[in-house]
């Protein structure tokens, strides 16, 4: 597979992938929210059709044409079970039985995975010692910042489980989503058909062990909780998605799990009146230094001028 990524970020992708971790921070909050009335396949199910949805509206606007090669459409159903049916059922059914900040916890560890996977697939993506340290880094302050003892949490491990498979399947979609950009396929046609293709697998699932939807039984909390869900943590950031994979590759793609929670725990201060506290502050220190580690160039500024040359 050819390359054209950079190692390095951009200030605008660093942006990108910030304004992501906010998208998809508030989708725990919409899923805690929508799970009150809705069962996880359904909610799964709404998440990814509201979404293709949404995504074809803006495609058929822009004016943009669907792909209409048989290879293209299989690489679709491909991504949307790797980076959403199999993802999202285990997370939004782990949901049911973990508290939150495991859960985050959990998912901050999809970085590690990509790195893994990454590595032995992309021969483009390599990891150098400095990026897996920092990876490291940021994890222990995501462990910290979310508090030690949300890891002894209530659920079983079966549940824990399923978390850590989902962020396994994400390392493995940032891999495969990188045939998009050589197909020259726009990154909102490549998201629409990603959730369409999950749509399709999840329908007939959902309906066969859920039954059903009853329209009039959800409150409007949950209906527009589900709504949010699907148009802005999945529809906007899977455009964002997309851009980002293009051009910085899978693994800096997947450190926006370590910023998920720290997008969490900020909308909390700003809209629900939560309190920051000292461990707050350690633990986004802790992630901030390792995404630097990760990022390079201050290091290696630092290594250009120190009187210790040490080698990143």
């Amino acid at each position: 597979m050819t390359s054209t990524i950079t190692s390095s970020m951009s200030l605008t992708v660093w942006g990108a992938l910030i304004l992501l971790s906010v998208l998809w921070g508030g989708s725990f909050f919409f899923v805690e929210v929508a799970l009150v009335d809705f069962p996880p396949l359904t909610l799964v199910t709404l998440r990814v059709g509201i979404a293709a949805m949404t995504l074809w509206s803006i495609v058929f606007i822009l004016g943009l044409k669907p792909p209409k090669e048989l290879k293209v459409w299989l690489a679709f159903l491909g991504m949307g079970l790797l980076n959403n049916v199999v993802p999202f059922v285990l997370i939004v059914w782990g949901q049911t039985q973990l508290a939150s900040g495991l859960a985050s916890i959990l998912n901050a560890a999809t970085p590690i995975f990509a790195v893994a996977v990454a590595g032995f697939l992309l021969p483009d993506e390599k990891a150098n010692l400095l990026k897996i340290v920092g990876i490291l880094i940021g994890f222990m302050g995501v462990v910290i910042m979310i508090g030690l003892p949300a890891l002894a949490g209530a659920g079983g491990l079966v549940a824990q489980l399923a978390i850590v498979l989902a962020t396994v399947s994400y390392a493995f979609a940032g891999v495969f989503g990188r045939r998009f950009k050589q197909m020259e396929i726009n990154p909102i046609i490549t998201a629409a058909g990603q959730v369409t293709g999950s749509s399709l697998v999840l329908f007939p699932i959902a309906l066969f062990f859920d039954g059903p939807i009853n329209f009039a039984l959800p409150q409007m909390t949950s209906w527009l909780s589900v709504i949010s869900l699907a148009v802005f943590s999945t529809a906007v950031a899977y455009v964002l998605y997309f851009r980002i994979l293009a051009v910085a590759g899978a693994t800096n793609l997947m450190l926006v799990t370590l910023l998920i929670p720290v997008s969490a725990i900020l909308l909390g201060y700003f809209f629900l009146d939560e309190s920051l506290e000292v461990i707050h502050f350690v633990g986004m220190g802790l992630i901030a230094l390792g995404l630097s580690a990760i990022d390079g160039r201050l290091w290696r500024l630092f290594s250009r001028y120190s009187p210790l040359k040490i080698k990143v």
